[in-house]
């Protein structure tokens, strides 16, 4: 895939918040504003997600809220059937560790060789590295039970809410799919990626709910703290790309020795 000629989503514009904050931090080390801002963005998410987490389990388990969850998991369990089983039992894992490791590291070795700079692979790797820091620690602070239906999955150890098979499929292909709109000049293929950003989470959240995995609301806050994550990689990458411009001319690319009169846009 060749470059676009316009500004990409990890392109800052000049006039965009990210380029006022890398104003701002100039003077930070670099790597640092973008990090800052990260750390920042995720403490919220924790706290955000921990407080409905809570409420969830603690306070509306047994209130209307509850019950519609319980009733929705029980009515999907008594409507299981062989088939159903073998397909959700794939699309599940869809969103498995195993398998958004195995895709993630692909796309960040393919990404870096092919494009030479950091900002298409870092956005891989802090996305789906971040959600998972941010899953368990929101899963060790609410530590919500699983619905009463049976299983077809092991339980792992961790809470039922937020689903962190959601979590992690959205900031997958979301990043893959903002990877696309950057690099990719076929309408055609960036229109894919972000058909499959949107399907393959709705896919999976619901074949964890088939299989007696999770919640309603815990697909639910998957899908906020996948998306949520993920909008803050994107302004982070931002941000990182304006500073560095900012402090050495913007060229990513390694081996290229930066000169101070490159465009913000070329980080």
């Amino acid at each position: 895939m060749a470059a676009r000629s316009t500004h990409g989503p990890l392109d800052p514009a000049p006039d965009a918040p990210e380029a006022a904050l890398a104003a701002r931090w100039r003077r930070l080390r670099e790597g640092v504003p973008p990090a800052l801002f990260l750390l920042a963005c995720a403490v919220v998410l924790v706290a955000a997600l921990a407080g409905l987490g809570w409420l969830l389990s603690k306070v509306l388990s047994h209130d209307a809220v509850g019950r519609g969850d319980a009733d929705i998991s029980r009515w999907l369990a008594g409507h299981r059937n062989r088939d159903l089983n073998d397909v959700t039992g794939v699309t599940s894992e869809v969103g498995g560790t195993l398998t958004i490791t195995a895709l993630a590291v692909l796309a960040v070795a393919v990404a870096a060789f092919v494009w030479r700079r950091w900002r298409e692979p870092m956005l891989v790797a802090v996305a789906v590295a971040g959600e998972v820091a941010i899953f368990v620690t929101v899963t060790l602070l609410v530590d919500r039970q699983r619905p009463p239906v049976r299983h077809l999955d092991p339980a792992p150890p961790t809470s039922s809410f937020p689903s962190g098979h959601t979590a992690a499929t959205v900031v997958l292909w979301g990043a893959l799919a903002v990877l696309a709109s950057e690099r990719a000049r076929s309408a055609l293929v960036r229109g894919l990626f972000v058909a499959l950003a949107v399907a393959v989470p709705l896919v999976v959240a619901a074949s964890r709910m088939y299989r007696g995995m999770h919640y309603l609301t815990d697909v639910l806050g998957g899908l906020l703290l996948g998306w949520l994550w993920l909008l803050a990689c994107v302004r982070g990458i931002r941000l990182g790309v304006a500073h560095r411009a900012l402090r050495h001319g913007g060229d990513d690319r390694p081996g290229r020795r930066p000169t101070r009169g490159s465009a913000v846009r070329n980080g």
